[in-house]
């Protein structure tokens, strides 16, 4: 049996076929005076930014020599670039450039092209620089947009009042559009959920309250006169100011986020392509259940700023509860309280109405939502106090 025997045919002989790549020349720049006394400019090789240390000084040779009467001639042009254009037009000019398809209709387009744009690039005049303003004036300018901004604001804040009670008067007559299961629900986050934290926070401030006008009294050997203090202070000040600032930090925040995040989910944009009103649907419910809550905590902090008051009586001032309470019978008139109700539903209304126009101001970012909600927060505070304050200086002035 024959085997087979490996046949190796031997390798040709291997050449050097390495390929020789042109070498590029670098940009080259003549002026040559003619009989007419001008001059040729002569512009060749690459004007790229390989050769831009060499073409600069080129040009700073040459520059002082060259007029706009010299024929320019760029038939020898090899490649170019944005920074041989660049360097191109300083010699030449922006004008003479604009013209190009006049004296140089041999350039290929995308060369003239190139060389036009980098023209009109560099021919932009500079921006003019701001005025120095001094410290005095920025101030004065910040103070003016910041009035502005509140100014608008509380603009937007009526305008945005009106349309719910638009909406509510509308809505009441018509039972079949009431939102109960929103209603309920809202009742029992701002309400409900709430009274724990409003009678603590009340009972404490009582006990507070009661501990400083001892102290106070004290020295007068007037410390019966403790009882009044805190009993005029709850029933018309502390009781409903307290409830009120708690849920504008609780309950504002969480309507301006529920309202924001529906926003930046397009939620309010579907509920409107529904051909719904999200005033109807969700300022609504919310608005009432802060006008029913609030006077409910309003209550309870004041049961509870009292409470409070009467342990300290109790236990530091030998002030049994029965005399507690026959003090607060006799010198404490009905009208405080009433003071203290009324305030209740104006400031629900603010608190509520403020959460929910942030809300609606929010746009699709999450720190936009943020912002939105800590702005319902302090507006809601502010207005909060400010309005007790006004109502403060009115009813003493009307003997209320």
């Amino acid at each position: 049996m024959l085997r087979g025997t490996a046949y190796a045919a031997p390798l040709p002989a291997l050449r050097d076929t390495t390929l020789t790549h042109p070498t590029s020349l670098p940009g080259s720049l003549q002026r040559q005076p003619t009989q007419d006394a001008h001059a040729t400019l002569t512009i060749g090789g690459d004007w790229t930014l390989q050769h831009y240390a060499t073409l600069r000084r080129e040009i700073e040779r040459t520059r002082r020599q060259v007029t706009d009467t010299d024929r320019v001639e760029l038939d020898s042009l090899g490649e170019l670039d944005t920074a041989g254009a660049g360097l191109l037009i300083e010699l030449i000019g922006p004008a003479r450039v604009a013209r190009l398809s006049d004296w140089a209709p041999q350039l290929p387009a995308e060369r003239q092209a190139l060389l036009k744009t980098v023209a009109a690039a560099l021919d932009q005049p500079e921006a003019e620089q701001a005025p120095a303003t001094n410290g005095f004036a920025d101030v004065l300018a910040h103070v003016g947009r910041t009035v502005s901004g509140v100014w608008n604001q509380q603009r937007t804040l009526l305008g945005f009042i009106g349309l719910t009670l638009q909406t509510l008067f509308t809505v009441l007559p018509n039972p079949r559009r009431w939102r109960v299961t929103a209603l309920v629900a809202h009742i029992e986050q701002t309400g409900l959920d709430a009274i724990p934290i409003v009678a603590l926070l009340t009972f404490l401030v009582g006990a507070v309250v009661a501990f400083l006008g001892a102290t106070v009294l004290a020295d007068f050997g007037a410390t019966i006169y403790t009882v009044n203090l805190v009993a005029f202070s709850f029933l018309r000040e502390f009781g409903v100011l307290l409830a009120a600032i708690l849920l504008a930090g609780r309950t504002a925040s969480a309507f301006a986020a529920q309202i924001g995040a529906m926003k930046s989910n397009e939620e309010i944009d579907a509920i409107r392509t529904l051909g719904l009103s999200p005033i109807e649907l969700l300022v609504l419910p919310r608005v009432l259940a802060m006008l029913i809550t609030l006077p409910i905590l309003t209550f309870v902090g004041m049961l509870s700023g009292i409470a409070g008051g009467l342990v300290v009586c109790v236990l530091a001032l030998d002030i049994s509860p029965t005399m507690f309470f026959t003090i607060m019978a006799r010198d404490i008139p009905l009208n405080h309280f009433l003071v203290g109700m009324a305030k209740a539903p104006v400031f629900a209304f603010l608190i509520a109405v403020i959460g929910c126009l942030e809300g609606f101001k929010a746009s699709g970012s999450a720190q936009s939502v943020g912002e939105h909600t800590t702005s319902s927060v302090v507006q809601s505070i502010f207005m909060v106090i400010l309005l007790d304050a006004v109502a403060a200086l009115f009813f003493m002035e009307m003997g209320w």
